[in-house]
């Protein structure tokens, strides 16, 4: 190889690592605040959302409308831009409603439940949905607890309503929230799910089990099984219990179940209850480290 070569293939090296070419791009940082797509459902959220049910939201209630206010706008501050409650949730919506008043309707997603009690009144009540909530749409609707292995034809009515409102562009996506190993075996393989509610942590806390309990442990097994299956299918998973709502009470509980299921791959999202700024500080600092580690 002559002198000319050598120098040529030198300057070509040295042009390649100045400009980056000859390296690897570092893979992007992934965080609790980036916005992700749930499933196939077009509807984007954040990956951390703020729940406001711990404990049918007594503990988010109690916290007055003032100071619940300060901590739904404390996470709006901080990146969190989905936001979820239910109609059980007593008062709830209305003071999420409240909290959110004059933030633009755009920069943030809300999810909400309806009771199976309301299947035959559906309209009167996804119009009531909208007045508390202070919004013309909602971004997402979910069937509030299924508990039984019927629940796809016992509530054909209602998700047929839940559909026409997707046809009307007042609702972007639909599915259902799951109490039970039983009625959990329906998800896989349901195409009419845009998203599931699921409970998953690392230990089975309230999570689901045979007898459709609250409390107890839950098959963890099991459960990321059937949520594997669901997000396979294009179903957006959205975690909930994941510190078994309220239970994990040391700093290593909390840092062992978000690191368990931030690294399934198969959650989307993940909604925790809040009752101070510095847990939600705490998740975002966790899932950001998990998410990256």
């Amino acid at each position: 190889m002559s002198w000319t070569t050598s120098r040529r293939s030198f300057l070509k090296s040295a042009g390649a690592l100045l400009t980056g070419s000859a390296l690897p791009a570092a893979p992007a940082r992934r965080s609790a605040t980036d916005w992700v797509e749930l499933g196939k459902s077009g509807v984007k959220v954040t990956r951390l959302a703020f729940g406001t049910g711990t404990f049918g939201g007594r503990v988010q209630r109690e916290l007055g409308q003032e100071e619940f206010t300060r901590l739904v706008r404390h996470a709006y501050d901080r990146g969190i831009r989905f936001f979820e409650t239910a109609d059980a949730y007593r008062e709830m919506p209305v003071m999420l409603g409240n909290a959110l008043k004059g933030l633009p309707r755009d920069s943030y997603r809300l999810m909400t439940k309806i009771r199976l009690s309301d299947a035959n009144n559906f309209q009167a009540t996804f119009d009531r949905f909208r007045r508390e909530l202070q919004t013309e749409y909602l971004d997402i609707l979910l069937i509030h607890c299924v508990r039984s292995a019927t629940w796809v034809e016992d509530l054909e009515r209602l998700r047929d309503a839940m559909s026409e409102a997707k046809v009307k562009k007042v609702l972007l996506a639909h599915g259902a929230s799951c109490h039970g190993l039983k009625p959990l075996e329906r998800f896989p393989g349901n195409r009419w799910l845009d998203v599931a509610l699921l409970r998953i942590n690392h230990d089975g806390t309230r999570m689901d089990n045979i007898e459709g309990t609250e409390y107890g442990r839950g098959d963890v097994q099991q459960v990321v099984e059937r949520i594997a299956a669901v997000h396979a299918q294009g179903t957006g998973v959205i975690g909930m219990k994941i510190i078994g709502e309220g239970s994990f009470r040391t700093p290593e509980q909390r840092d062992a179940s978000i690191r368990f299921v931030a690294r399934l791959g198969t959650v989307d999202s993940m909604t925790i209850g809040y009752k101070s700024t510095a847990e939600i500080d705490e998740a975002i600092e966790r899932l950001n480290r998990h998410l990256n580690s």
